[in-house]
């Protein structure tokens, strides 16, 4: 690992794109700690500081800490996965859409310029949104967030916040282009484990001064641990597909007649349905929970953390977004037709149609497999810290809350600092990453992060 380490910074380009990753990140992290003009920050500290345990200290966590300080950042790249997401459903009934999307890198180009445009009038309306709602939020001693509101307030708050969110916008198309991995999920993830020192520091706090005991500190680390295992474990599942192909003879050389095969992952859509569903989950609540009107209140109730209408959507979206994103970025016939061409083919499964339809329902299972593993990973470490709270449902409620026993319905009293979603998509960047730099290593003829790869040089 050290080796491969220092091959890792041998590499002149690979080192410029990783420090070029890493200066982009910590201008992301500078920029979320200048404050929005006109904000009353020790009353904004004392309002996120009661509601931490909520929606909104979830939505803060993905921020990176940016909503909290009400940051030029605090929007962060959320509204530009919200247009991607928009644009990718659009693509689906749109004919025009899907006329740029199969001409290529032309067409994609369009597609993303349009999908900027989007970003932009999402942040026009979350920014004024939030604008409108930090002049209703007051501290829980009664100060107000905002010193000086009205119109002027709420423009320049508008202004700020949609320029701080182009620029995030544009630091990931950069970090993608110039540096190395996804820089949309990067900058997630650079925002997510900036917590961790915090994190550890309350551990240690709560454990000198007796709210936590050495055998609970214990399992959270083993659960946590056994989760990262599992996570890891399902990402570098794959179902192998043999593949053969037909010898082919030109001139006196003899071409194919191999065998190979095809892998399908069993979370082929990575981390990119999870966030999607948390973009999706996030967007009403936000809004929701700064609007002070009977209804609105009552709807970021539900979007909490624990309630049945949170647990539903969230799992529904996770599902819905596992299939349709998969349905996007692979397509059988695409496959089926590439193998023929090459006169490669399934043993068994007749070229064309059959070898597509063979491929879609493995696929299919592959894709159900991953939606209940993405559920999975990110309910359970929710369910533990605060339990399914039955009580909201409709007519059985109070019955199931009175019956279920009490680490149902309030949680075992863990604290996770990172829970499923973030725990899934920190472990899921970082390979996805690794995986990257792995690839520039390999190509190089470098010892890669795995030590049961020996690569040696070509003969002759």
């Amino acid at each position: 690992m050290i080796k491969s380490i220092k091959n890792m910074f041998s590499i002149p380009d690979l080192r410029k794109r990783i420090i070029f990753t890493l200066l982009l990140l910590a201008v992301y992290r500078l920029g979320a700690q200048v404050p929005t003009p006109g904000i009353n920050s020790t009353a904004l500290a004392e309002f996120f500081n009661q509601a931490k345990s909520g929606f909104l200290g979830f939505v803060d966590m993905f921020s990176g800490r940016a909503l909290s300080r009400m940051s030029v950042f605090a929007l962060g790249i959320m509204p530009y996965i919200s247009a991607a997401i928009i644009l990718e459903l659009l693509v689906v009934v749109w004919p025009y859409l899907e006329k740029l999307k199969k001409e290529g890198e032309l067409g994609q180009k369009k597609i993303t310029q349009m999908t900027r445009y989007g970003t932009v009038v999402i942040c026009l309306i979350q920014g004024f949104g939030i604008a409108v709602g930090l002049e209703r939020m007051t501290s829980p001693t009664g100060s107000p967030v905002v010193l000086s509101p009205g119109w002027g307030f709420r423009l320049l708050t508008v202004l700020t916040l949609t320029a701080g969110a182009i620029f995030v916008m544009w630091l990931g198309e950069q970090i993608t282009e110039r540096g190395i991995g996804n820089g949309i999920s990067l900058i997630i993830f650079a925002g997510i484990v900036i917590g961790l020192p915090a994190g550890i520091r309350s551990i240690v706090m709560k454990f000198r001064s007796g709210e936590m005991s050495p055998l609970t500190i214990i399992f959270l680390l083993v659960f946590m641990l056994a989760v990262t295992a599992f996570i890891v474990f399902v990402e570098k599942g794959q179902r192998r597909i043999p593949v053969s192909y037909g010898k082919k003879v030109q001139g006196r050389k003899i071409y194919g007649g191999q065998s190979t095969h095809l892998p399908l992952k069993v979370n082929t859509g990575g981390v990119i349905p999870i966030i999607f569903a948390s973009s999706v989950i996030t967007f009403p609540a936000t809004i929701a929970g700064f609007i002070h009107h009977p209804i609105a209140q009552s709807i970021a109730r539900q979007l909490g953390w624990g309630m049945p209408l949170y647990n539903l959507l969230y799992i529904s979206a996770i599902i819905f977004f596992t299939y349709f994103y998969i349905s996007i970025i692979y397509n059988p016939q695409d496959v089926s037709d590439n193998l023929r061409k090459y006169s490669g083919y399934i043993p068994g499964i007749r070229p064309g149609k059959n070898t597509a339809d063979y491929i879609d329902s493995v696929l299919s299972r592959l894709t159900f497999i991953g939606a209940m593993y993405l559920a999975l990973v990110a309910i359970v470490p929710e369910f533990m810290m605060n339990g399914f709270r039955v009580d909201a449902i409709p007519f059985i409620g109070d019955f199931l809350d009175a019956n279920l026993p009490h680490w149902v319905t309030n949680g075992m009293g863990v604290t996770f600092y990172f829970g499923g979603t973030s725990l899934l998509i920190v472990v899921g960047v970082a390979m996805d990453t690794l995986n990257q730099i792995e690839s520039q290593l390999v190509m190089r003829n470098y010892e890669s992060f795995s030590s049961r790869i020996k690569l040696r040089g070509r003969k002759g």
